[in-house]
C-alpha cells in the first residue's frame, strides 16, 4: 500500500513540477509549485518524518508560496505571460539536465551505501531548544540573522514593486 501511495505522490510531484516549469502564466506556475511542495511533504509523511513534513507545509507550501503570490499580485503581473525560450536554449538545457541526471545516477549506483542503525531519536522539544539556544552549539544567532535578512528582502521587494508609484506621487504633490 505504501508503495502505491509513493508512486501516486511521485507522479503528482513530477506532473506538477513539469507544469510549473512549462506554464507561461506566472500565477499558475506558483500554484503548480504549491502542489509540488505539498507532494514532497506527503513523501515526508510517508517515511514518517512528521516534523520535517510539518516544516515543509508550514514554511514552504505556506509561507513561501503566499509570499510569491503576494509579490505577483503586488506588482500587478498576474496575467503576465512568460516568454517562450529559444529552441537552442531548450536543447542546451535538455542536454545539461541529461548530463546532470547521468552524473547523479552514476554516483548513486557506483557508491555502496551501508544501512546505519540509529537508536537515537530526537523530538521536537530538543530541536526547539537547540534552535533557540545561545550557548555553545546553539543556533540563535543564525536564526536571528536569517529573520533580519528575510525582513530586508520583503522591504526591498515592496520598495521595488512600489518604486514607480512612490516617485509619481512625490512628483504630483510638489
Amino acid at each position: 500500500m505504501e508503495r502505491i501511495v509513493f508512486y501516486i505522490l511521485a507522479l503528482i510531484i513530477i506532473i506538477f513540477a513539469f507544469a510549473s516549469v512549462t506554464s507561461r502564466k506566472m500565477l499558475r506556475s506558483v500554484i503548480y509549485l504549491l502542489f509540488v511542495l505539498s507532494g514532497i511533504a506527503g513523501v515526508y509523511f510517508l517515511i514518517d518524518y512528521n516534523f520535517l513534513a510539518a516544516i515543509q507545509l508550514t514554511i514552504y507550501a505556506g509561507g513561501i508560496i503566499v509570499l510569491i503570490i503576494f509579490s505577483v499580485l503586488l506588482v500587478h503581473h498576474i496575467e503576465m505571460r512568460l516568454e517562450i525560450a529559444k529552441t537552442s536554449r531548450k536543447i542546451t538545457t535538455g542536454i545539461a539536465c541529461l548530463l546532470g541526471l547521468g552524473v547523479f545516477l552514476f554516483t548513486i549506483y557506483s557508491y555502496r551505501f551501508n544501512v546505519v542503525e540509529n537508536s537515537l531519536t530526537t523530538n521536537v522539544d530538543e530541536i526547539g531548544i537547540k534552535l533557540l539556544s545561545y550557548e555553545a552549539g546553539g543556533f540563535i544567532l543564525p536564526f536571528e540573522v536569517i529573520s533580519v535578512l528575510l525582513l530586508a528582502a520583503m522591504i526591498g521587494a515592496i520598495i521595488i514593486a512600489k518604486g514607480n508609484k512612490l516617485s509619481e506621487n512625490n512628483n504630483q504633490t510638489k
